[in-house]
This record gives structure tokens, sequence and C-alpha cells, in this order.
């Protein structure tokens, strides 16, 4: 039940974080909008991941914001939000919220000078307690705002598809079947998650030797433009890297065109998770898909960890998930999901 509060005309979501966890927070943003319909809701981002919440339906407004550009806003503003909620752990966001809300929903943040100016201050979660799309849940429903289900929203335009389709039209052959995503690395800091590059080396020969018309299309930043290409380099004629070479809206449109997707944990896995393809997922022990796999989503073949549930760290190696585990889940997706020629495919 909704706390006896009036309706907000006006509600601002703030979420300065990577790829993954702005897509994390679209189901809390989701309820709000079910809550309210009227309401007009404003999304506050990173300057480079905030686009991935653009031209969603319930969306109205995305702009951007940085933790020290906070520190500097919101003193002399003259506009307000009747409601805020300030996901994570950022105390100069949540300052931010409370100078331009009237009333700010967030994470204790440990700061007595600002939890007790908080609408609603809510305690999180024990560590890996929680899927991580239901964590920014909690914030909604501290006000009595009803889920509107778990699963994660990212919108690929009209305009988007059509270049998506005419960019491999012109690129790959005509028969390629399937078309299969690869996303070999996740970022710096976990690199622990990262599936070492003979294992997918592996697995594309097992497909290849399957499905002769298949075509692998490699994706990563400029950090991994190195591995895609020689990746790329040991199937000429049915691998292409685009790695470094997209921007990010291009690089979801390019998959929403794929057959299947097989990545590590990180940013495009979870815009993949969003845009219901056949998917299969790749979690390290330390971060197993119970915490982090899409939820609802209709087509995923999450493969875990052979230690799951086990001793278990960061420097456990990834290498200890073969190619056999991962081929398991790639005939069950291909068999449940059957591709179709690059050539045959409908102009969206």
């Amino acid at each position: 039940m909704l706390l006896e509060l009036p309706p907000p005309a006006s509600v601002l979501v703030i979420n300065v974080s990577r790829i993954g966890d702005t897509l994390l927070a679209t189901p809390a943003t989701r309820a709000l909008a079910h809550a309210w319909p009227r309401a007009r809701i404003t999304f506050l981002g990173h300057p480079r991941r905030a686009e991935v919440a653009c031209h969603l339906p319930f969306i109205a407004e995305v702009d951007t914001i940085t933790k020290y550009r906070a520190r500097w806003k919101g003193w002399l503003q003259r506009r307000r939000w009747d409601l805020a909620l300030a996901l994570g752990y950022d105390r100069p966001l949540v300052s931010y919220a409370l100078r331009v809300a009237a009333k700010v929903v967030a994470f204790r943040q440990h700061d007595a000078a600002i939890d007790q100016k908080l609408f609603r201050c809510v305690e999180p979660p024990p560590f890996q307690s929680l899927h991580a799309a239901l964590i920014p849940l909690l914030l909604t429903r501290a006000l009595g705002v009803a889920d509107a289900g778990g699963g994660l929203s990212y919108i690929v335009t009209t305009a988007e598809n059509a270049w998506a389709h005419a960019t491999l039209a012109a690129a790959l052959p005509p028969e390629s079947k399937p078309l299969v995503g690869l996303q070999i690395a996740s970022f710096p800091t976990k690199s622990y998650r990262d599936w070492p590059i003979d294992r997918f080396e592996a697995l594309c020969k097992r497909m290849l030797d399957r499905w002769p018309s298949t075509h692998f299309l490699i994706f990563g930043g400029d950090l991994e433009r190195g591995r895609a290409e020689a990746l790329a380099s040991r199937f000429p004629g049915h691998a292409t890297s685009v790695a470094g070479k997209l921007r990010l809206r291009q690089t979801a449109a390019l998959m929403k065109s794929l057959d299947l997707y097989v990545g590590v944990d990180t940013g495009p896995t979870h815009i993949m998770g969003a845009l219901g393809r056949p998917m299969i997922p790749l979690y390290h022990c330390y971060s197993p898909s119970r915490l982090l796999m899409p939820l609802e989503h209709p087509c995923c073949y999450p493969v875990d960890h052979p230690r799951l549930g086990q001793d278990c760290s960061p420097e456990t190696s990834m290498a200890e998930m073969t190619a056999e585990m991962v081929w398991a889940r790639v005939l069950e997706a291909l068999a449940r999901h059957a591709p179709v020629p690059l050539g045959s495919r409908a102009t969206p």
C-alpha cells in the first residue's frame, strides 16, 4: 500500500554508476511510473552511461551528473522535484538530492546529518544477500510502491534497428547463420570475470564444426580491441571484431540482431539481458548468476563457475569453466530458438 503522501508531479532518480548498475535501476524507476503514471520522471546518470536510459517510455527526461559536479549544484537552482531517489552510497549525490527535492529516499549514508534529513532512510542489504536488480527496489518499497516486474528495460529505436540491419547486410555474408555475439572481457577492475581467449576459441571451433555458416561478432571497448582482433583473425571470413569501433547504443542495436550472445559478466551483458534475445552469460563464482542474471528473461541460459558454492575469491580462475560447459548451453539455446539466415531477415 502506498504511503499517505500526495502523488508527486515530479520525480528525480539519481544513479551515477556503470552500465550494468544503470540498467539494474530500471525496475525501480518503472515501479515509480506505474505507481504515479502522471508524474514526470527525470533520470540523472553518469555522462558516459546515462544514454542507456534514453527512449524508455516511463522516463520523461535523461540528463547527467557526476559526484564532483553534484557538490556545486543545487544551491541556487530554481528547479525542484517533489520526490527524489538517490541510489548508491555517494554522499555528494544524496546531498544534492536533498537540496533539490522536497522528499528524498536513499540508503543509509552513516552520516547522521544526512540520514536524519531523508524522508525514508533505507538499510542496505548485507553483501551478496540479494539480487542486484532487487536492491534499488528496496527504495521504492520503502514508499509502499509495488514492484512492476524485475526485468531490465532498454529500448532500441526504429532508426537504430534499421542502422543495425543495414550495417550487418553490408558487412556479412547473407548466409550467416547463426549470428553469434561474443563479449570477451569485463572491465579492468573486475578482470577476474574474464573467460580465457583460448576457451572462446575452442567454443567457436565447436560451433563452426556444427554450423559452418556461423558468424561471430566480437564486442568490447578500446582495451579489448587487440584481444578481439586476435580472436577474429583465427576465424577468417567467419568473425568480425567491432571492439572499440562502436558507440554504446550502436553496440546495443547490433546485439538485438543476434541469434545468440555469449559473454562474461559486464555492462554489455546487462544490455543483452534487457533485449530479450537468446543469451549465455558466464558468471564467476564470486559474482554468481543468482545475484546478477537478468530476471524474467525468456531465453537466458546462464553458466556458473564450477566452484559455485565452494571456496571462491576473485583469485579463482575462470579457466576452470570449460568450453564443454558452455557448449552444452549453446546446443540448448539454439535448439529452442532456431536462427534465421541474415539474408532472409525482414528489414525492420
